[in-house]
C-alpha cells in the first residue's frame, strides 16, 4: 500500500503540471473505487483551477478555486501518471488541463478513493476529524501522552491513525529498528528516553524515503513514472533471515495480520 513517502511523492509530481492550471476535461471512466465517485465531480471539477496541492496522513489534496478540494486514497495498488500515451485498462479516472496535460489515476485492484469536499471544512470531513497529528508535527512528550496507559503493542499503536497520522507498516518497523525498540513492547511501558530516539527515527525514516520517491514494491510508481528507490535501503523490512548490521538476524513475526520484521538483538 502507498504510504505517506509514496504518497507525498505523487503530491510533488502532480503538482509540477496542475499548480496553477486549468482543468480542462474530466472523465469517470467508471462509477466507482472502494466507494462511488461524487456525483457532481465532473461538473465542480471542469473549467476549476487548480490553486495548490497538499496531502494528510495517505490522502491527497488537490484544492481549486472554487473551494473545492478533491480528496484520494491510492488505496492497495492506485498511482496517477502523466501523458501516458494509451488509456490503459484500469486507468479509472482521467484529468486534461488546458495545455492538454492528461493525467490517469490507474487502480487495479480499485481500493483507492476519490471525495470532492469543500475545502474549509476539510479538518471537519469525518475520515479527518479521526486522525492524530501529522508524524512530522509530533513530539516525544505528545506521543508519550497518546500512548499513556496503552497496553498494545507499539507497533500497533504507531499504525493506529488516531495517534498518529500516516505511518504505515513500512516506514515503522524501519523506525522502531533505528530506535532499538521491540515491536511487541507495550506502548505504554516505553519510557520518554526512547520516546526521544523514536521520533527522530521517524522523521528520518520518512524523510529519507521522500527523498528517495518512496518505495517500490510491486505497483507504486511516481506520476512521472519513475519508481521509488528507498526499498533499496531498508534495514529490516522484507529481510526475514538476513544478517543484521549488529550480527544479529532480522525475523519476521505478524502484529495486527501484518508482518513485522525486527533484529532481537537490536531491539528491546
Amino acid at each position: 500500500m502507498p504510504e505517506l513517502p509514496e504518497v507525498e511523492t505523487t503530491v510533488r509530481g502532480l503538482s509540477k503540471v496542475l499548480k496553477g492550471r486549468r482543468i480542462q476535461r474530466v472523465e469517470a471512466r467508471r462509477g466507482d473505487l472502494r466507494r462511488s465517485f461524487p456525483q457532481d465531480l465532473g461538473q465542480r471539477l471542469t473549467g476549476a483551477t487548480v490553486t495548490g496541492l497538499g496531502r494528510r496522513a495517505k490522502y491527497g489534496l488537490i484544492h481549486t478555486d472554487r473551494d473545492d478540494t478533491m480528496v484520494f486514497h491510492l488505496g492497495m495498488s492506485g498511482s496517477w501518471r502523466i501523458n501516458r500515451p494509451e488509456i490503459e485498462t484500469h486507468d479509472h479516472l482521467l484529468l486534461e488541463t488546458e495545455e492538454g496535460t492528461r493525467l490517469a489515476l490507474n487502480d487495479p485492484r480499485r481500493f483507492g478513493s476519490v471525495d470532492l469536499v469543500p475545502t474549509t471544512e476539510l479538518s471537519q470531513w469525518p475520515a479527518f476529524a479521526a486522525l492524530g497529528p501529522e508524524p512530522f508535527d509530533l513530539d516525544a512528550l505528545e506521543l508519550r501522552r497518546r500512548l499513556a496507559g496503552r497496553s498494545a503493542a507499539i507497533k500497533l499503536l504507531l499504525l493506529d491513525q488516531g495517534i498518529v497520522a500516516g505511518l504505515g507498516n513500512i516506514y515503522v518497523c524501519e523506525a522502531l529498528f533505528r530506535a532499538g525498540i521491540h515491536p511487541r513492547r507495550t506502548g505504554g511501558s516505553v519510557s520518554l528516553d526512547r520516546l526521544k530516539r523514536l521520533i527522530p527515527a521517524i522523521h528520518g525514516v520518512l524523510e529519507e524515503a521522500i527523498a528517495a520517491g518512496g518505495s517500490t514494491l510491486k505497483d507504486f510508481a511516481s506520476p512521472d513514472g519513475e519508481l521509488g528507490y528507498f526499498s533499496k535501503r531498508f534495514d529490516v523490512y522484507d529481510c526475514e533471515g538476513k544478517p543484521c548490521r549488529c550480527g544479529g538476524t532480522v525475523m519476521r513475526i505478524v502484529q495486527g495480520g501484518r508482518s513485522t520484521f525486527y533484529c532481537p538483538r537490536c531491539q528491546r
